[in-house]
């Protein structure tokens, strides 16, 4: 099945499926279905008892994978957040360990396109930013009753907008006289307050990027999937991570180079062989899109995947 409207091209699609290592008869989480890429890949190296299961919290995309896979035994659909993939794999049936875990971060292209979504700032549409949109608060609700220093926090925080108490101030005042509704009427509002601007950037893009995380609760899902990882891989299970934008890459960065780690051994103390012990091992160095895949898919340029594996 093919997406009717709108493109999907998949990052570092063969780099992420190589970097799994893909065993036949494996059990495998893909925690951001998206359009399915690398789902389609990994079943290609799955044989008749491996078992995918496929997550996401975005019906739109749940619905794609299941009319895809409806026919396929080996696929398991489950609509939720990748921070939830224990429930997954619950109902799917699975009582043991898992051989991999590969997630792709932020927003797909099918919902930047969508102007019914909300997460554009150049298309006109419905201020809602929700990658579920059947729960939860949307921008413009929470834009309509935030105080103005949460704002401004948030701005700042996600974003890493210089002026984010400028902007916030100003969708204070704007919306005391009529609520935030649509994403146009918020980008114009911030291009009016935004008096440097990047090259290349629109200026309402990392106000858009910080509001979108903070709807979706991005960050907190990631931080908990990642813990969650070390209970739920099998010995050499691998956990393959590609990240967009800095934030959650140095979660990520962080988190493995923590489990990767032997705690510090006091001076004058023998090391014990379970105290060098760590619960996953770095495979290889980030990977990022070579210039080839950045020139066929612009969205593509700030990808960066980290690997780890799961210590025998």
């Amino acid at each position: 099945m093919t997406d009717p409207v709108w493109k999907h091209d998949t990052v570092l699609l063969h780099e992420a499926v190589a970097a799994l290592n893909v065993q036949v008869s494996g059990i495998y989480v893909d925690g951001t279905y998206g359009r399915g890429g690398h789902s389609a890949l990994i079943l290609e190296h799955l044989g008749k008892n491996g078992r995918l299961i496929v997550t996401d919290k975005d019906p739109v995309a749940i619905e794609h994978a299941r009319q895809r896979y409806a026919d396929d035994p080996r696929v398991f659909v489950w609509h939720g957040s990748f921070r939830d993939f224990p429930e997954a794999l619950a109902a799917a049936g699975v009582a043991g360990l898992i051989q991999g875990v590969l997630l792709d971060l932020g927003v797909s292209s099918p919902q930047l396109d969508d102007a019914e979504r909300g997460f554009s700032f150049m298309r006109e549409g419905p201020l809602d930013m929700r990658m579920d949109i059947s729960r939860g608060e949307s921008a413009a609700d929470w834009l309509n009753r935030a105080t103005e220093t949460e704002m401004a926090d948030i701005l700042w925080r996600y974003g890493e907008e210089r002026f984010s108490r400028q902007i916030a101030r100003e969708i204070a005042r704007s919306r005391s006289q009529a609520p935030l509704q649509t994403t146009t009427q918020l980008a114009e509002l911030i291009a009016g307050v935004v008096r440097k601007r990047e090259p290349g950037k629109h200026p309402a893009t990392r106000s858009f990027q910080a509001i979108r995380i903070k709807v979706n609760q991005e960050l907190d899902d990631v931080e908990e999937c990642l813990r969650k990882s070390v209970d739920y891989l099998a010995p050499t299970g691998r956990l393959v991570v590609i990240s967009f934008h800095s934030l959650e890459d140095r979660i990520v960065k962080h988190f493995l180079r923590d489990v990767s780690t032997p705690p510090p051994i006091p001076k004058g103390l023998p090391v014990m062989l379970q105290a060098a012990q760590t619960p996953m091992r770095l495979i290889g160095k980030a990977i990022r899109p070579s210039g080839v895949e950045v020139e066929g898919n612009v969205r593509a340029r700030s990808a960066i995947m980290r690997v780890g594996e799961r210590m025998p």
